[in-house]
């Protein structure tokens, strides 16, 4: 049996060898991990997972700025913390209001720079536009966007990858209030209270119809003993707080 003797200099040099090959391996992962694209996206949210008697209110924004100012009295009045979700081009020609709506204690999230139709973009200009919107938020409110609403209600298997790649949850809606067709208040207000349920996600507008039906229908809900919170408290991970819970001082 032949014995094989090796240096001490030989040894070192392979564990070095070893060290710098477990060093770049390591940076690859991280590279590809942080790149914008995943490679197991999440799945969209449709509802929340809180387990309490708390729903999410959310407000897609790309127009109607007219109508937010009473949908905003209306909130306060009956205690309700919703989620907008705006376009970045909204947000730049309305800063002033969209600090308002922060400054309500309400959550200002993502829909796109533009109000484009998702799944028939690149994967590279989703991102942009998530992330062009992203930075407006931001710097008019302060707050970081994590969760994106894409308009049109539109999603697939790429645009998946895109926003799970930029940390963001895709948001759906377990009950439409069809407000952007305008029908009649109480139309929205029935679509709303026959459908309620625990970490329901409710889609709204800003609409003449919908201000109208707010009264009836968030009047309705604190009755039935639902909270209406921002849906980072009905979206329950290690970062977020259990509805009761909340910040009681941000009504």
């Amino acid at each position: 049996m032949k014995i094989y003797y090796f240096s001490k200099n030989s040894i070192l040099g392979a564990v070095i060898v070893f060290v710098m090959l477990c060093g770049f391996l390591g940076i690859s992962l991280l590279y590809f991990s942080n790149a914008g694209i995943a490679s197991n996206p999440r799945q969209p949210v449709y509802q929340g997972n809180s387990g309490k008697k708390a729903i999410a209110l959310t407000v897609n924004v790309d127009w109607g700025e007219e109508y937010i100012p009473a949908m905003l009295k209306e909130f306060k009045k009956y205690n309700a913390q919703v989620t907008f979700f705006v376009t970045g081009r909204w947000a730049e020609k309305n800063p002033e209001l969209l600090k308002q709506m922060s400054k309500a204690g309400h959550s200002i999230q993502n829909h796109g720079y533009k109000h484009l139709h998702f799944n028939q973009l690149s994967e590279a200009q989703a991102q942009e536009q998530i992330k062009k919107a992203e930075k407006i938020i931001e710097e008019t409110t302060g707050e970081k966007s994590r969760f994106f609403a894409s308009p049109y209600g539109e999603q697939s298997k790429k645009l998946m990858q895109v926003v799970a790649g930029l940390d963001y949850d895709l948001i759906m809606w377990s009950i439409d209030t069809i407000d952007w067709q305008r029908p009649a208040p109480e139309t929205i207000v029935k679509r709303v209270v026959n459908r309620i349920h625990n970490d329901a996600i409710i889609l709204m507008h800003p609409t003449e119809p919908t201000v109208k039906a707010l009264p009836g229908m968030l009047s309705q809900l604190k009755e039935e003993g639902y909270k209406m919170v921002t849906i980072e408290k009905i979206i329950i991970n290690k970062d977020s707080k259990l509805p009761d819970e909340t910040d009681k001082t941000r009504n």
